[in-house]
């Protein structure tokens, strides 16, 4: 039996715990962004403090006449657009009573991991995006792009050069992502540790969790894989304001009287990389759709390259 609250309130929460980004600590739950969800209008903004600029101390004389000219710390914003998805799934009673199962419960059982998939796949439309964005705008300076090179395929130098792009604060990427292609490469290299974590395991390649996720860029052999730091990105997920998580549609004269339920699964969801503005720039729709997030017009970087805790490194396998 179906509770819709309490239904969805297990969909939301086991959808962002059981997500691999989650669980090496590169999404982090943002309270705001929950909390703005459950409130009106299609995006929100977070304002932020710069930091103090590196612009030489004054020197003290015993001049009474020379005043010190006071510096300005400096502010800026992002921009967080919100999702408000649906998905529903139909199973025919009589397809229950001739399997002798309950084609609804299988439904209710895998919802969440349907929820964490898109999740994954929006996070990474949007990396794509502001990839994109990077390359065209601020010089490409968070990429580290090999496959050009005599030597372009993926090993410890390239991944080192990547994570160089953020200067003295390369020490702060904490996970990697790459395609299963690379990760049997790193498989091959016997490069892999795997640490405790949470009751488990997780795999590490040179003290960063290592995340497998097939729907990394591939184009013509080119590869891209992702380094992130801690809180790379911030997310949310909630239940709709109004229209209800969870809710079970029952048409009783579907399949000549047979019966015909349908479970439709609602959620409220944003998800944004650290250092970045959405520019709603080319989005249809009252909500941005995959595509729309690896579209660079849709971003805009608005913080220095060493405050992005992400770098890129586009190689080959060899």
């Amino acid at each position: 039996m179906v509770i819709p609250q309490e239904f969805t309130d297990y969909t939301v929460q086991n959808s962002m715990e059981t997500s691999a980004l989650v669980q090496s600590g590169v999404a982090a739950r943002n309270g705001e962004i929950e909390a703005q969800l459950k409130a009106g209008a299609e995006s929100f903004t977070v304002p932020f403090w710069n930091d103090l600029s590196d612009e030489e101390a004054d020197i003290v004389s015993d001049d009474p006449n020379t005043d010190s000219t006071p510096a300005k710390i400096g502010t800026g914003k992002q921009v967080v657009r919100k999702a408000f998805l649906h998905k529903s799934w139909s199973a025919m009673n009589l397809a229950s009573e001739l399997s002798g199962d309950d084609a609804l419960k299988r439904i209710q059982n895998r919802t969440t991991a349907y929820w964490t998939r898109q999740t994954q796949r929006r996070l990474i439309a949007s990396l794509n995006g502001i990839l994109a964005d990077n390359e065209a705008n601020d010089a490409g300076d968070m990429p580290e792009d090999i496959t050009a090179g005599p030597d372009g395929n993926f090993s410890v130098g390239a991944v080192i050069d990547a994570a160089g792009t953020l200067g003295d604060q390369m020490g702060a990427l904490s996970a990697i992502a790459v395609h299963s292609d690379t990760y049997k490469l790193i498989l091959k290299s016997d490069a892999v540790e795997y640490v405790p974590s949470q009751g488990g395991t997780i795999a590490t390649y040179r003290g960063m969790a290592l995340i497998v996720d097939d729907l990394l860029p591939v184009t013509a052999g080119d590869y891209t894989s992702v380094l992130f730091g801690a809180g790379a990105v911030g997310w949310g997920m909630t239940a709709p304001r109004i229209a209800e998580g969870t809710e079970i549609e029952s048409k009783p004269s579907a399949g000549n009287r047979g019966g015909q339920q349908v479970l439709h699964s609602r959620v409220n969801l944003a998800i944004h990389p650290a250092g970045f503005t959405w520019q709603e720039s080319a989005v249809v729709g009252e909500s941005a759709t995959i595509a729309e997030l690896a579209e660079p017009t849709n971003w805009n970087r608005v913080v220095e390259r060493k405050a992005v805790p992400l770098a890129f490194l586009k190689h080959k396998l060899g």
